[in-house]
């Protein structure tokens, strides 16, 4: 099973990666590209775990199923 401690090990390691790879260039917007990489598929996890009930889905990630309504059509998950 995987642990908060194991999420934040591969955190860190795409991001040393992702500078590594930037070959000089200037990185800008690092949070919300992070987010976003990691957001829809969280998204999509949760909402398959719950078998598609936005209500449960939103209870296990900690937010209002509104906000789960608008981040599933920010992404185009249905």
């Amino acid at each position: 099973m995987i642990n908060e401690n194991e999420i934040a090990t591969c955190v860190r390691k795409a991001m040393s990666q992702y500078f590594a790879d930037l070959d000089g260039e200037t990185p800008c917007a690092i949070y919300d590209m992070v987010v976003g990489c990691v957001e829809k598929p969280l998204l999509e996890v949760i909402l398959n775990h719950a078998q598609g009930n936005q209500t449960r889905a939103a209870e296990l990630l900690g937010i209002n199923r509104n906000t789960l309504r608008k981040k599933m059509q920010t992404y185009g998950i249905k």
